[in-house]
């Protein structure tokens, strides 16, 4: 899918491009191919000059090779961005080219990005600058727009996390935490745990990209400000996802507890069992013994006499364990 965005009046207008001529009938400061196919990549590279390498979106390449300057001043960067799904929460590569000396945009340049699927990021700023005219100038405030866009996904995914382990903790605190409860708590904290860790990763890409930009002198003096100032909300989010962190480690070692309280109880009936069954068994086994001459033979009431011992020697612990709260 191959969508370019113009500037009208201030605001970013959405076009689907279907075929080489309607892509000539636009000036669009951004272009943005989802899952291109190989006509859009060859309308691409015929209409603004860009070939698009092969390796763009490939997951394997070196962390070092992500952000990078051509010699025709085509600035590269290679940025991860989130996808909060809760089902399957995942990241999507994105990769950027800003073309800054286009002959016939020379003054705003081309923005292209490639991309797998749709990102939430993407929806995001498309909503926003077709709303809020003067919102965007040129091709490098899309970049910055997208990128601080991306950092208010990752708050947003936060609070929603949040909100989730409160839930959470109410059910741990409760005290009544059954094996089954358990488990479908332990299941709710390893997944935020999962989604916590993903956030944390964004933020870090996302402050590499911010850094590159900043250190490509390629911004304007009020560009650069809106950048440093998505660094410092990206900062801001360090303690968050930190303090969730500990949040979901405090309420695993809890929810732990509680099943190794659990196993007690289980191990206390048992334990509590063999002791009060002990003293009847030893009777039993008494009496059982082969005696040259049996005691009972010369009374009659010698076995109710040994099974009422037996029962009495039974029931005594089992009070004794009632009275001192063992059987709780």
């Amino acid at each position: 899918m191959l969508n370019v965005f113009t500037l009208a009046n201030g605001r970013l207008f959405q076009e689907e491009i279907e075929s080489l001529e309607e892509l000539s009938q636009f000036q669009p400061i951004w272009v943005d191919l989802e899952s291109p196919t190989p006509d859009e990549k060859r309308w691409v590279k015929q209409y603004f000059g860009l070939s698009i390498p092969e390796d763009a979106m490939d997951e394997d390449i070196e962390e070092s090779a992500r952000f990078y300057t051509e010699d025709n001043g085509d600035l590269h960067i290679r940025s991860d961005f989130l996808i909060a799904d809760n089902e399957d929460p995942r990241t999507v590569r994105v990769a950027f080219i800003l073309n800054l000396v286009n002959v016939e945009l020379r003054s705003k340049g081309v923005l292209f990005s490639i991309h797998d699927e749709d990102v939430p990021v993407f929806r995001l700023l498309r909503m926003r600058a077709r709303r809020a005219p003067g919102l965007i100038e040129d091709a490098k405030e899309v970049l910055l727009k997208l990128f601080d866009a991306d950092a208010e996904y990752s708050a947003d995914t936060l609070e929603g996390i949040y909100d989730e382990l409160e839930k959470v903790s109410e059910k741990v605190l409760s005290g009544n935490v059954t094996d089954v409860l358990a488990g479908e708590v332990l299941g709710a904290i390893a997944r935020h745990e999962d989604m916590n860790g993903r956030i944390r990763r964004n933020v870090m890409d996302t402050r590499r990209a911010v850094s590159f930009m900043m250190r490509s002198k390629m911004l304007n003096a009020e560009q650069f400000d809106e950048a440093r100032q998505i660094l410092r909300d990206i900062d801001s989010l360090d303690s968050h996802t930190a303090f969730l962190f500990d949040k979901i480690n405090f309420l695993m070692d809890a929810t732990v507890g509680f099943i190794n309280i659990n196993q007690n109880k289980i191990i206390k009936i048992f334990s509590v069992a063999s002791v009060a069954l002990l003293p009847p068994t030893l009777i039993a086994s008494l009496y059982g013994m082969n005696f040259q001459f049996m005691p009972e033979l010369g009374w009659t009431l010698g076995y109710p006499y040994a099974l009422l011992l037996m029962a009495a020697s039974g029931i005594v612990p089992m009070w004794y364990f009632r009275r001192r709260g063992w059987l709780k």
